[in-house]
């Protein structure tokens, strides 16, 4: 994991797009989309139905990685609102054991608006934390820090003619994007017209690597 500033914080970024606040003793994430595979299911396109165990299951490795006592999902936690009824036996009991122990805030995303059954935890449509707020979809307008998540950014290069896409993280002076976390998720390119309209301003695509971040100006 590698540290970084923003709004004046310290905040300690995975590869996996999980963002550790030291200050607070906080995890957050953005766009797990658990069960996403058993909707696809129900309309007839069948996915592998392991999304939501690897998700958790690699949730639970940083949150004990990081020793938080707080966590924050910023949204499309679930891929729509009826989620966590259809969640496996294992991926019900894995997530009951982190909202059981942490203190765990629901942020409330446009996949899971107001869900039937949020499996613990406190259910909200967005915080603010130290000065700095923390919703599910950036607000161009807003001039207060803030973290975000919805558009599932992603560095893509072409390195010695080979494509290669990272997780990465979307950060302005005021703004800040972070990847989706879900084990089955896309994600748009950090570039894309979407992503620069919400933050406007200079951005940077933030690719954390190992020990260090590498740092990539985007191109409005």
């Amino acid at each position: 994991m590698v540290p970084f500033s923003f709004a004046g914080e310290t905040f300690v970024a995975s590869p996996q797009g999980a963002l550790h606040w030291p200050a607070q003793e906080a995890l957050l994430v953005a766009d797990l989309h658990l069960e996403k595979a058993s909707w696809f299911a129900r309309l007839g396109q069948f996915l592998p139905p392991y999304d939501s165990v690897a998700t958790l299951t690699a949730l639970k490795e940083v949150v004990a990685a990081t020793g938080v006592r707080r966590l924050y999902c910023l949204g499309d936690s679930f891929h729509d609102r009826f989620g966590c009824d259809r969640l496996p036996e294992q991926a019900r009991e894995l997530l009951l054991e982190m909202t059981e122990s942490l203190d765990w805030t629901w942020i409330l995303g446009n996949h899971d608006p107001g869900f039937a059954d949020h499996c613990g935890g406190t259910l909200v449509e967005e915080a603010e934390v130290s000065g700095i707020v923390l919703r599910h979809e950036a607000i161009r307008d807003d001039l207060r820090p803030e973290i975000s998540g919805h558009f599932h950014p992603k560095f893509r290069v072409n390195v010695r003619g080979r494509h290669v896409s990272r997780r990465c993280f979307v950060a302005t002076s005021t703004k800040l994007i972070l990847p989706a976390f879900g084990s089955l998720t896309g994600g748009l390119d950090a570039s894309h017209p979407e992503i620069m309209k919400s933050v406007g301003g200079r951005a940077s695509a933030l690719v954390p690597v190992q020990d260090r971040m590498l740092r990539f100006p985007i191109a409005a």
